[in-house]
């Protein structure tokens, strides 16, 4: 999945570099995943589209469940894991 958060992103603050995001975009993940479902702009096409304003705590949620962050950074304020190499 993709995670976004900018002036020109649906997060809160909508603003660039923030200290802290409270919810960031979320969008086009690779399946289906429930934890991201009450977003979802379009529910028939979960893995085609974007979830606004996802709390932060959620989208920290499924890093967890989902191994971790594999590649890039978590934008601030969204709590996180790295993937532990196997």
């Amino acid at each position: 999945m993709s995670v976004q958060a900018s002036e020109y992103s649906y997060c809160s603050p909508r603003i660039n570099g923030a200290e802290r995001y409270l919810s960031v975009e979320v969008g086009f993940p690779s399946e289906k995943e429930e934890l991201l479902m009450e977003w979802a702009e379009d529910p028939e096409t979960p893995t085609n589209t974007v979830y606004p304003f996802v709390p932060a705590q959620t989208v920290a949620l499924v890093c967890a469940k989902h191994g971790g962050i594999t590649e890039g950074n978590a934008p601030p304020g969204v709590p996180h894991l790295w993937a532990m190499d196997s």
